[in-house]
């Protein structure tokens, strides 16, 4: 059987990564807080399914938490803690501030000691969070076309979940760096404001992040 994705978000991120979960063979359900905001999408993608937050969470076996950092919790509540028990949720969500950026560098809500991922993870305790995505435009989120695969940089608690990311990212054109427990998020979180700082000081927005070994 065809594992199924929930994607919560219908933002560009979570359309683009529902598009390439349906690329690679996966059964798909994008959900929005009001679904009849993905009509558009569902009409324009014949193997997708759309839902809300909470029929998304329960349809999927692995859930992609694709919220703007701000939203995220409220999108979890929303999901049901019973949708997500017991599964793996990648979450691509970055603490990002209302405030603008300074000299091209974002402004977080969190700090370096309490990341976003922590925050969630402690709310969701029967759950297991995977930071991925987050470092990385969803232009270039499904087999970017680079010279070489670029790395994704993950982290989380549990071994299980990790094989199961690191098998959707495989798929999805990255080479992974396991990057260890839940507070390794403290740094993968703020390599989107690096990533960022090229693209609001010079327009430059096609990169990513490649990790080099001897």
């Amino acid at each position: 059987m065809k594992m199924k994705i929930g994607v919560l978000g219908s933002g560009d991120v979570g359309k683009t990564l529902a598009n390439g979960f349906i690329k690679h063979g996966y059964d798909v359900m994008l959900g929005s807080r009001d679904k009849e905001k993905l009509s558009e999408w569902k009409n324009k993608t014949e193997k997708g399914k759309i839902g809300n937050f909470s029929e998304t969470a329960a349809f999927g076996d692995l859930v992609v938490l694709a919220v703007r950092g701000s939203a995220a919790k409220e999108a979890l509540n929303l999901a049901g803690k019973e949708n997500l028990r017991n599964k793996t949720i990648i979450d691509t969500t970055n603490p990002i501030s209302e405030e603008q950026p300074e000299n091209g560098v974002l402004k977080f809500f969190t700090s370096l000691d309490n990341s976003l991922m922590e925050q969630l993870q402690k709310e969701h305790k029967e759950s297991n969070f995977i930071k991925a995505f987050n470092s990385i435009g969803n232009a270039f989120m499904v087999n970017p076309k680079f010279k070489e695969k670029p790395t994704m940089f993950i982290c989380g608690d549990n071994e299980g979940s990790k094989k199961e990311a690191c098998e959707i990212l495989e798929k999805f054109g990255f080479e992974v760096e396991d990057m260890g427990m839940a507070e390794s998020a403290r740094a993968i979180e703020p390599l989107c404001m690096l990533w960022c700082i090229p693209g609001f000081l010079r327009n430059e927005w096609s990169h990513a992040f490649k990790l080099l070994k001897e």
